[in-house]
């Protein structure tokens, strides 16, 4: 409880209201500026006077109010600054706590979440070894290409274009792979007929024949105007045409028959067998 005096004179001309305490401390910085001039036997003209020591002992009073008033308002933010600093670490404790509670919860997601990241790793090697063991292949199938039948070869063309490229991706080569393996275990299942464009008697420039292939070993062409007739075979890296005049009618018939032109009949082609290998015998 504060108390307050009003008080007159010493200084304090039509009187103010000071604390006690301050009103205390006054005087006694007062008394003892009197005792030290009481023990002073004689001053000089140019010692201080006493209206100059009473302003002195005023500004000290200033100072210790304000003092006085400093410290009650750092009591007061004290203890605001501790009630804040408590609610934070309730805070805290409370967001320890879900967190402990959150992971506890989600433990076993995580597991499952580690062992998809294996897996997908894993996975993602096993990927890379069969793009590799793909692209492998596919440098195989383009180098066949020239051994293939113009017919197919060319039927192939936008699947090997895509096979150039090294950035594809290995479910997209797989595919291409496929359709290319699956276009040549059907081609040489079957007798193929058509037209086709062909460069032949060792000359560049081009004509379209009639041709019918014996799956991807043998191949036939005529020339109705020329009279003339071709048979072709994969031999050395490459298709090969050979030029067989003398089975020309035959050839033509033979034409006639898979395009059921003809009636069905044995008709004697030419043919090229290649040599074996020799064999080392070891007694």
């Amino acid at each position: 409880m504060k108390h307050f005096f009003k008080i007159t004179g010493l200084g304090y001309p039509g009187g103010r209201n000071i604390r006690r305490a301050d009103f205390m401390a006054s005087m006694m910085a007062r008394c003892f500026i009197m005792a030290v001039f009481a023990g002073v036997p004689s001053l000089s003209p140019a010692a201080d006077t006493l209206e100059t020591v009473e302003k002195s002992a005023d500004q000290w009073v200033k100072l210790r109010i304000e003092t006085v008033r400093l410290e009650t308002a750092w009591q007061n933010e004290r203890s605001l600054v501790e009630s804040m600093v408590a609610a934070l670490n309730e805070r805290a404790v409370a967001a320890e706590e879900k967190r402990d509670l959150v992971k506890a919860k989600t433990a076993k997601e995580r597991e499952e979440l580690d062992g998809l990241r294996a897996k997908i790793e894993a996975e993602g090697n096993q990927v890379k070894v069969v793009d590799a063991r793909l692209k492998d292949l596919t440098g195989k199938l383009v180098a066949l290409r020239p051994a293939l039948p113009p017919l197919l070869s060319g039927a192939l063309e936008m699947s090997f274009r895509s096979l150039d490229n090294p950035a594809l991706p290995p479910g997209e080569r797989m595919q291409l792979v496929m359709n290319v393996l699956n276009r040549c275990a059907q081609f040489n299942r079957s007798i193929n007929v058509g037209e086709d464009v062909l460069a032949l008697d060792g000359t560049s420039s081009t004509k379209s024949l009639e041709v019918i292939y014996w799956g991807l070993s043998y191949g036939y062409a005529v020339d109705r105007t020329a009279r003339k007739a071709w048979l072709g075979t994969s031999r050395d890296g490459g298709w090969r045409w050979e030029p067989k005049p003398e089975a020309f009618q035959n050839v033509l018939r033979l034409i006639d028959i898979a395009a059921d032109k003809a009636d069905p009949d044995f008709v004697v082609v030419p043919a090229s067998v290649p040599r074996s290998l020799p064999v080392n015998h070891q007694n």
